[in-house]
């Protein structure tokens, strides 16, 4: 039998549990036990014994409860799970405290006692605002004035006047953080959909968004929200646009405003997480060797604190930023092999962390192993990294990486020498990326050296290498080639080629020679 949704969702709930919440469910329901509450706890035990989920299994073990019953106790366990983890977690969550504070309010002011409500709201207010709640602000000031409209709470003019002032206020700041956390959110959207900016199309497209979209007044921007989701916008903007400078000093930005209000990194973790992920990528984006170490056992460092394992998707996300950046480490020193020690350690994180990690990020994982396997000179394990992008069913998901993995793909045929396949394959990928509209004058230089190469002798392959090297090497500061060459170091490639030198070596030496300029 196929699981429905609903099932799935609460077999996923109590398999995302942690030990202390478990133990936290079973008291709080034995606590008020009724005989419904005693079977949720033995539907709650056969639910986590389960490794997968499997209705006709359930019903076997709960021998006593009919395929309706069940039904019903799901519903009702699914409720009272969460009422126990908003128990449990309230004082550990800024904005669980504030809607608790706010619940109260009302439920006072409905009771008709207006001044505890007040007194309540006022202690919310300054909560809020220490935390940079506007939302909850706007809440609070609500039922505020509602109090003071409808009764008489002997509140002063002056507070009355302050209060319609600061809701004035709110709004407008509400308004700035809607249109700039938009602009964000959708420029991310682009990015995943595409990856970077393809040609001057794409720039002026992204340029002509960005830009009608800013709030007019970005003079005015102010508060911790409006110049963090600004800063969002300009680091997702100068990505696409392939400005790694840019996109750096954004990146450096988006963290120093949680450096200037460092208790926001406890209530905005996942932000932070975020920023030191695109901090890392900006540094390994301009080969910035020793900042992106520093930047790494920075990040290191905050993984072991308490804010970093405070819920699972803080653990989850810190610890998945920090394998990808090892993995991005170990691509620009050249070793390859080293970095296939740490895969199956991080193949075993991801099976681990699959409720919690999105398919992007997959697509991005099973790419980077790839490359090591590929600079290895393990064709063959590569190309099974590569099918799994290739393969991948969700559409329109990361166009570009669709592309390079194909590409990828026909450079480990190549080479292993399969000839019998390279002449369609080179046709099929040059298709799928034309199609695209993914072909930059380096990848229309890789497909003119493919189709050539393939038909000389060994003594004539040299030479063209060469001429391929010369011909690509001056794009490397290209900003619309720059891509081809980040998401597979093609001239490291034909250099090895050239020199007679792995892959690897030629890379490392170039990490060395930076670390002296």
């Amino acid at each position: 039998m196929m699981p429905n949704n609903f099932s799935d969702t609460l077999f996923q709930l109590v398999h995302s549990l942690e030990k202390s919440e478990k133990r936290h469910f079973k008291l709080y329901i034995k606590r008020s036990s009724s005989k419904e509450d005693l079977k949720i706890i033995r539907l709650f035990d056969a639910l986590d014994k389960l490794s997968d989920y499997d209705e006709k299994q359930l019903l076997k073990t709960l021998s006593d409860i009919t395929k309706p019953q069940l039904s019903n106790l799901k519903t009702h366990l699914y409720k009272q799970l969460l009422a126990s983890l908003r128990l449990l977690k309230t004082n550990e969550n800024i904005d669980l405290k504030l809607s608790e504070q706010l619940d109260n309010a009302r439920l006072l002011y409905n009771k008709g006692l207006k001044l505890q409500s007040l007194h309540i709201l006022e202690k919310a207010k300054e909560l809020a605002k220490t935390n940079q709640k506007m939302n909850f602000l706007v809440q609070v000031i609500s039922l505020e004035k509602k109090i003071e409209t409808l009764h008489i709470t002997r509140s002063t003019l002056e507070k009355t006047q302050l209060l319609a002032e600061e809701a004035l206020e709110i709004s407008g700041h509400i308004d700035r953080v809607t249109r700039l956390s938009n602009l964000a959110l959708l420029l991310y959207r682009w990015y995943v959909k595409n990856g970077h900016a393809r040609n001057e199309q794409d720039k002026k497209g992204i340029r002509d968004y960005f830009k009608t979209s800013l709030p007019a007044e970005e003079m005015a921007i102010n508060g911790f929200y409006e110049k963090l989701y600004l800063y969002q916008s300009y680091t997702w903007y100068a990505f696409i646009r392939q400005d790694f400078l840019m996109y750096y000093r954004y990146s450096q930005k988006w963290i120093d405003v949680f450096s200037e209000n460092e208790v926001m990194i406890a209530v905005e973790t996942g932000h932070y997480i975020k920023g030191m992920h695109n901090l890392l990528n900006a540094h390994f984006d301009l080969r910035n060797y020793k900042k992106f170490e520093i930047a790494l056992q920075q990040f290191e460092a905050f993984a072991k604190t308490p804010i970093a394992n405070q819920h699972d998707n803080f653990r989850t996300h810190t610890s998945i930023y920090i394998n990808s950046a090892k993995l991005n480490l170990y691509l620009i020193k050249g070793n390859f092999n080293e970095g296939l020690s740490i895969v199956p350690e991080i193949v075993e994180k991801l099976h681990e962390y699959a409720l919690f990690v999105d398919s992007h990020r997959i697509l991005v994982f099973n790419y980077k192993i790839a490359t090591l396997y590929f600079g290895s000179g393990k064709y063959d394990i590569a190309i099974d990294y590569l099918h799994k992008i290739i393969n991948d069913n969700q559409a329109g998901l990361r166009i570009d990486l669709q592309s390079y993995a194909r590409l990828m793909h026909l450079l480990c045929h190549y080479e292993l020498g399969n000839e019998e396949i390279l002449d369609s394959l080179i046709k099929s990928v040059y298709r799928f990326m034309a199609r695209m509209k993914n072909l930059t004058v380096v990848e229309e230089q890789i497909f003119i050296f493919l189709r050539h190469s393939t038909k000389m002798r060994l003594k004539e392959l040299k030479p063209e290498l060469k001429q391929f090297l010369e011909k690509i090497k001056h794009l490397e500061k290209n900003r619309f080639e720059t891509r081809s060459f980040a998401y597979l170091d093609i001239i490291s490639w034909v250099e090895g080629k050239v020199y007679d030198k792995p892959m690897s070596e030629i890379i490392h030496n170039k990490y060395l020679e930076s670390k002296h300029r």
